[in-house]
């Protein structure tokens, strides 16, 4: 197809090029070339033409004998050629933002991701962050084949089957991670102390994201809630939790977010609400210069009033986002007394749009801060009392509350 015969196709993708808002569906906004750019519209257009008429399909056959195509790629199967340069140049467009956690999703990864957030997905269960510019393991979740298989929260992921993960952003991992449950993904990746990098071959599966557990332990008098999500269901439970906590005879208190990837910001200001009084600021959204600072603020529930609870409370570097929120409120505003290893440090706000009914834009819109203004993003939070998991602890000691960063925390309740 010659593009200057379909000037239709010509000018509607001109406007999603110089449109920030994406002309798609209902969304759409004006865009003025700024005098100070040095583009034309005519490159893109030259291009596109040469691609038409210079560009030759490369063609293979696998191990098993079947065709396969140098353009056939998983986030572009199904599309035509124009569909897949029009959301090639979007990506393009929304990748100079150079910002790990703003992504445009086709149809298919669309697809994959609103299935992620409602709960469920196949692959092997763990969350992945940048950090140093290196895709990295927040935590791997608890049962789950990347845990089993020996994934560690910190580990470096430098290959994902035969894919070396250099410059990739973290949904381009993601895709490559997850797959249909029975199929296996082989991930290479650096761990501090280890002279050579190492392989897991790991079975996908099923994931279903785990939520809350709650412990009473009579013989320390101590109380203990473990979080594993800011998921759906957590505002829920954690008030459940709280309450049989109120009503024990324990004032002793442990808050588990270990290894938390974090999830909604409503659930992080919910959550933060049972210890910080009514009006109290939980976190601070920066939006820079695109509108003031929004103050999210507490609800002030009074289940605790006259607990006059000691709390101490557990993270790592697994522990990310609305986990980092409830940890900077209760920590700035000395409520707890923070133990274990600085958090991960991603402080980023992202809202998911609906472009049109099979394609979405996430994207950043904001920086948290702590109430005293700390921003959560910059190198994470670092405890009041730092303790580094010991490279003995094994999984079955976490889950029986037995490791020494758990230890320490009841050794410090009980003093």
């Amino acid at each position: 197809m010659n593009i200057r015969e379909n000037k239709s196709i010509k000018a509607i993708i001109t406007l999603l090029i110089f449109s920030f808002g994406f002309f798609l569906g209902n969304i759409g906004s004006s865009y003025t070339q700024s005098k100070d750019s040095t583009v034309d519209i005519k490159t893109f257009w030259k291009v596109w033409d040469i691609l038409d008429s210079e560009f030759v399909t490369t063609k293979h056959k696998d191990k098993l004998g079947q065709e396969i195509s140098s353009t056939s790629t998983s986030e572009y199967d199904g599309l035509s050629v124009e569909d897949r340069r029009i959301y090639g140049a979007i990506k393009g467009m929304v990748d100079s933002e150079e910002d790990p956690y703003t992504t445009f999703f086709t149809p298919q990864e669309a697809k994959s991701f609103e299935t992620e957030i409602k709960g469920s997905f196949e692959g092997i269960g763990m969350e992945v962050g940048k950090k140093d510019d290196v895709i990295t393991v927040i935590a791997p979740l608890p049962g789950s084949p990347s845990e089993k298989a020996g994934i560690k929260t910190g580990d470096k992921i430098i290959k994902i089957n035969d894919k070396i993960t250099i410059d990739m952003n973290i949904d381009e991992a993601v895709k490559l991670i997850r797959g249909p449950k029975g199929t296996s993904v082989v991930i290479q990746v650096y761990r501090e102390g280890v002279d050579k990098p190492i392989d897991f071959k790991i079975i996908r599966d099923i994931i279903q994201l785990p939520t809350l557990d709650k412990f009473y332990d009579v013989k320390t008098g101590i109380y203990t809630i473990k979080v594993y999500s800011f998921s759906e269901q957590v505002d829920t439970l954690f008030k459940t939790a709280i309450k049989e906590f109120a009503l024990s005879k324990s004032n002793k208190l442990i808050i588990d977010l270990r290894g938390n990837p974090g999830g909604y910001l409503e659930s992080a200001v919910d959550m933060s609400s049972y210890f910080i009084p009514s009006g109290k600021v939980v976190v601070s959204q920066d939006y820079g210069e695109k509108k003031k600072i929004e103050q999210m603020r507490s609800l002030g529930y009074d289940l605790l009033k006259n607990k006059n609870a000691k709390i101490a409370l557990l993270v790592d570097g697994g522990s990310a986002s609305a986990s980092e929120i409830v940890a900077g409120a209760l920590q700035d505003y000395k409520v707890a007394t923070v133990i274990g290893e600085k958090t991960f440090g991603k402080g980023s706000v992202q809202e998911y749009i609906k472009l049109t009914a099979k394609t979405g834009l996430k994207v950043t819109t904001a920086r948290w801060l702590t109430p005293k203004g700390n921003s959560i993003s910059v190198s994470g939070l670092a405890p009041d009392i730092e303790v580094k998991k010991a490279t003995s602890t094994t999984m079955e000691q976490i889950t029986n509350r037995t490791d020494n960063q758990y230890l320490k925390a009841v050794e410090f309740l009980n003093k």
